[in-house]
């Protein structure tokens, strides 16, 4: 957004989202809602885990297909995504005196996913040490090792999925 008009940003954001949600709805997955330049997905279920990992393989090949929207934007979008799995928290938090509730989930299992997509680079996918162990038989996965995430009193063990 530093180097494009509003508009544009809008626009191509728009685009990028249009073809991320299309890969969460077709393996299950539910928009909780969109951050910034983020999409946050709950995936609830038998092989929830699986399902995710297949909508995020998806959704960085199509990403990484798309052609550049327009030369007058020189930017392309990659998709960096970190996925947890446990229990949480589903609910409407907000404030009653401004009428205004999201449904939406919170906990530690979210905290962790939204810290692993912040350390994720470009086309990467960052899986929690507890997410490894339910889907190492179903995706070749590499061990990155123990990484420091933000607001964790210990770092944590995270994997990357290849494929």
């Amino acid at each position: 957004s530093e180097n494009e008009a509003p508009d544009k940003v809008v626009n191509m954001l728009n685009s990028y989202f249009d073809v991320i949600v299309k890969e969460i709805i077709a393996q299950g997955g539910d928009v909780d809602k969109f951050i910034g330049d983020a999409i946050m997905a709950v995936f609830r279920g038998d092989y929830h885990i699986d399902r995710a990992i297949d909508a995020c393989l998806s959704v960085r090949t199509k990403v990484n297909e798309i052609p550049v929207l327009s030369e007058n934007i020189s930017y392309k979008p990659k998709v960096a995504i970190g996925l947890n799995s446990g229990e949480m928290i589903s609910g409407n938090i907000g404030s009653s005196s401004l009428r205004r509730l999201d449904y939406t989930v919170i906990g530690d299992t979210v905290n962790t996913a939204q810290r692993l997509q912040s350390v994720a680079v470009p086309d990467q996918i960052l899986i929690s040490k507890s997410a490894y162990e339910k889907v190492k038989e179903s995706f070749n996965c590499r061990k990155v090792g123990e990484v420091s995430l933000k607001n964790k009193a210990n770092p944590v063990n995270i994997y990357e999925v290849i494929g």
